[in-house]
């Protein structure tokens, strides 16, 4: 298996993207390292199981972005995600712009994309809105440039959301007529990758209103948890989280109509890896006095040594820039072959 997947660069990280995103992440990488062992104890074959992650730097420009945000925000992500556990000596870390590669693959792969294709991209429609003319050409492209990070590594499986399945058959649809009109049949240029399809990540909900997702956007420090906040700020913020009068009910059914209740539990059973039942059952029927405590506890326990981590990192930018071109150089051998086919296989001659 070779995993492939890739994340915006955005700064001020909180606990949503943690459990959204990253904590997936680490597990793929630790499931990758597992299959290796077994497969070197099983006498099987040496090709190595590899996750690829990067950071989605060229796709942040298909929107209005400030430049230095950009470049601190690339960063900031490539801290905490080694904060949060992933490993470049065992997975292959990268920002886009320092593997040319992409940007010349998704050039090259613009002649088999089809603008029909594009147009029927939900994410598309959902950006631009009603102004679709007055939208950049790399956001009605980008689906392209996200097939060419893919297919560049020959990637075998993509780790995908509900929001991102379109992509990916979009990515094996331009990879299958590639493949078809300018390959003999039985030495294809690109894999086609299949869908991974993580684990239900928790839907984490402002500690100020549950009716609205943990936004970093949000003017208020006290609706989120960021990964850079220390103990107390965590256990500060949990003891002033937004509740109501009720005690916790004994069954999930119980949490209709309670959304910084179901916010809550919703939180501390991501964080235990338990179901929400199983919070109930032990909760259930305590008031918020006792359970806010219980539950700022467990994220510190969790969140405590990555916040430490992360600072650590974030104030090491030469840290940081040997580990992105470390995995950069990694990244580059790995994509030369890939691009070196398909010049071949379009006719386009190079020095």
């Amino acid at each position: 298996m070779r995993v492939v997947s890739g994340i915006q660069p955005t700064g001020n990280l909180h606990l949503g993207n943690y459990l959204g995103a990253i904590r997936n992440w680490v597990r793929m990488q630790d499931e990758m390292e597992e299959a290796n062992r077994a497969q070197a104890a099983a006498g099987g074959s040496a090709e190595k199981n590899q996750c690829l992650f990067f950071l989605a730097d060229l796709h942040a420009i298909s929107m209005p972005h400030v430049p230095a945000d950009l470049s601190a925000g690339t960063l900031e992500m490539t801290a905490a995600l080694v904060a949060c556990g992933i490993d470049p000596a065992r997975s292959i870390l990268f920002n886009q712009a320092q593997v040319p590669a992409h940007a010349e693959l998704q050039w090259l792969l613009g002649g088999t994309a089809r603008m029909g294709w594009l147009n029927r991209m939900t994410q598309w429609k959902d950006k631009a809105g009603k102004n679709r003319e007055g939208q950049s050409v790399a956001l009605f492209t980008y689906p392209v440039l996200q097939a060419a990070d893919v297919l560049l590594y020959q990637a075998t499986h993509v780790p995908v959301g509900e929001d991102q399945k379109q992509h990916l058959e979009l990515a094996r649809d331009i990879a299958q007529k590639f493949n078809n009109d300018f390959c003999a049949e039985d030495a294809p240029v690109f894999t086609l990758p299949d869908p991974i399809i993580p684990p239900e990540a928790a839907r984490i909900m402002s500690l100020r209103d549950g009716s609205a997702k943990m936004s970093k956007s949000d003017p208020s420090e006290a609706s989120r948890i960021n990964l850079a906040d220390d103990a107390d700020a965590i256990m500060q913020k949990i003891r002033k989280a937004r509740t109501d009068p009720e005690p916790l009910p004994s069954e999930k059914a119980g949490l209709e109509g309670r959304a910084e209740a179901a916010n809550l539990v919703g939180i501390y059973a991501a964080m235990a890896g338990v179901t929400v039942e199983e919070v109930l059952g032990q909760f259930g029927g305590q008031g918020f006095g006792a359970f806010k405590p219980a539950l700022g506890e467990l994220l510190v326990e969790t969140l405590d040594p990555i916040a430490t981590r992360f600072r650590e990192l974030r104030a090491d930018r030469e840290a940081l820039d040997a580990i992105l071109a470390r995995g950069a150089a990694r990244a580059r051998e790995m994509a030369g072959p890939t691009l070196d086919a398909t010049y071949r296989a379009l006719g386009l001659v190079r020095g």
